[in-house]
């Protein structure tokens, strides 16, 4: 878009290639669980998908296609890591500290834009003894391809999103596969989710005039605010603490009935993998089956009784006995709520983000910016993630369009610096608050990503997609003050 209105612009980029998340989580049985059309620029459509949902490689392929076509890459410094970067009160612009391949650089900007996104530095649990272990061990999101896992004693430590993508795969090569669950995650049956797409669904997309457009605009509604009257909060609501409303526990019967359907040969299990808390408290997951026939297999263990230690042999469970592996293998997610880390940013009179932000207690306005940070805008920021309705990609369409409208406001006024007022921002994270409260992820107590170490939600958008829209349509100046 930048590269539309001819604005100057660099793209500093740590990893070798585009892609992001997609580049990086190279895992066995990574995929997306947006169906395309939705999960892809709403501008830039294919209509040959290969899957409903894409696998990693595909995606990866596809925003590096969209770089190709776009001539992007003449404009990204590649292996490049953003160390830090100030705002200078005295010159009125961004001063960016950069270490790449020639070393440490300095740059100078007039906007800065972060897109790093909330899941991307990995999160370690802290189990005792984790330094002592003689086997190879890493993190789903620094996958090594070169560990063999075929005939060997496995763990895995959590059955996050991404552990259950890669948890049936590597089930297929261990020889014993000890899998150390904490929280159970309600699934969506989705039967289609590792099919391929028909040849005639593509003839379609690809003849008919505007099929593949409707075809987005159903997938858009049908999982967009439509399905977060399902998360609201009840007030009135006098049954069990499983669920928050009417709707919503019509939505855990539904989840439990499918649960109940896979598992009805192994009620041990079934016990095992069933929720005790609000569906869409947590991260829901989508499956096709191939959960249940995992954990069915001889060669897979659930483990539910948690975690004394690790040895250098192996693992201690919750009973004090000790399971011998090879390779530990962490699904334990990201560090969601602590945003921008490692960079350090610094605003006006010297004041550190993080130190601001307490940590991981992060707020911005509409995920975007935040007082005292002029010209300093983020996508994918604090309370921008959606839980059961639409597409991140959709949310960083909207905060661009935002994000040119502000740029376009200093070009007309001929400032220099584009600054939120303290106001406008308390009260947008007040009625945050309040609204996050009022749904599941916010009302239960189950332990999720979605909080941070105060309890608060500070990743969760609680508002419709369409007010999300609405409010990043078009700058207010009078949230501002230009200098």
């Amino acid at each position: 878009r930048l590269q539309q209105v001819g604005i100057d612009f660099q793209i500093v980029e740590k990893d070798p290639d585009v892609g992001g998340t997609w580049f990086e989580n190279i895992y066995p049985g990574c995929r997306v669980d947006n169906p395309n059309h939705n999960y892809s620029y709403s501008f830039a459509q294919r209509h040959d998908w290969p899957f409903h949902y894409s696998t990693q490689d595909v995606l990866q392929g596809y925003f590096a296609e969209f770089a190709d076509e776009h001539d992007l890459r003449r404009h990204v410094r590649f292996e490049t890591e953003v160390v830090s970067a100030r705002w200078s009160d005295e010159d009125q612009l961004w001063v960016v500290d950069v270490r790449g391949p020639s070393g440490e650089e300095r740059l100078e900007a007039d906007v800065v834009i972060s897109a790093v996104g909330q899941l991307n530095q990995p999160l370690y649990p802290d189990i005792p003894g984790m330094g002592e272990f003689e086997g190879e061990s890493f993190h789903s999101a620094r996958w090594r391809p070169e560990v063999d896992l075929c005939g060997k004693r496995v763990a895995v430590i959590g059955t996050g999103a991404s552990a259950m993508q890669f948890i049936p795969v590597v089930a297929e090569d261990a020889a014993e596969l000890f899998v150390f669950q904490r929280t159970p995650a309600w699934l969506i049956p989705t039967p289609e989710y590792h099919d391929p797409v028909p040849d005639g669904l593509k003839w379609l997309y690809a003849h008919v005039p505007f099929y593949s457009e409707w075809n987005r605009f159903w997938i858009f509604w049908r999982m967009g605010d439509g399905a977060l009257l399902g998360a609201i909060v009840d007030p009135e609501w006098k049954g069990h603490d499983e669920a928050v409303s009417d709707a919503n526990e019509m939505m855990r019967l539904l989840a439990l009935e499918y649960l109940r359907s896979e598992f009805a040969d192994t009620p041990e299990l079934l016990e095992k993998v069933t929720p005790h808390y609000p569906v869409t408290a947590k991260r829901m997951i989508r499956d096709n089956g191939v959960w249940a026939r995992t954990l069915k297999r001889s060669n897979v263990h659930l483990m539910t009784e948690g975690i004394e230690r690790i040895t250098p042999r192996g693992i201690v469970c919750g009973r004090g006995e000790e399971h011998p592996v090879d390779v530990i293998l962490y699904g334990t997610g990201f560090q969601a709520s602590r945003f921008l880390t490692p960079m350090r940013i610094t605003g006006r009179g010297g004041v550190d983000l993080h130190e601001r932000w307490q940590g991981d207690d992060a707020r911005a306005y509409l995920g975007l910016t935040v007082p005292g940070f002029p010209n300093f805008f983020m996508l994918y920021g604090p309370n921008t993630n959606i839980v059961i309705n639409g597409s991140i990609v959709y949310f960083s369409e909207c905060g661009v369009r935002y994000i040119l409208d502000a740029i376009r406001l200093l070009l007309e006024e001929e400032a220099r610096a584009l600054d939120l007022r303290e106001e406008v921002h308390d009260a947008f994270n007040e009625a945050v608050d309040a609204a996050n409260l009022g749904m599941a992820w916010g009302a239960s107590k189950v332990n999720s990503w979605y909080k941070n170490s105060k309890g608060r939600s500070a990743q969760n958008w609680p508002f419709t997609l369409l007010e999300y829209w609405r409010r990043t349509k078009q700058i207010d100046p009078k949230d501002y003050t230009l200098s």
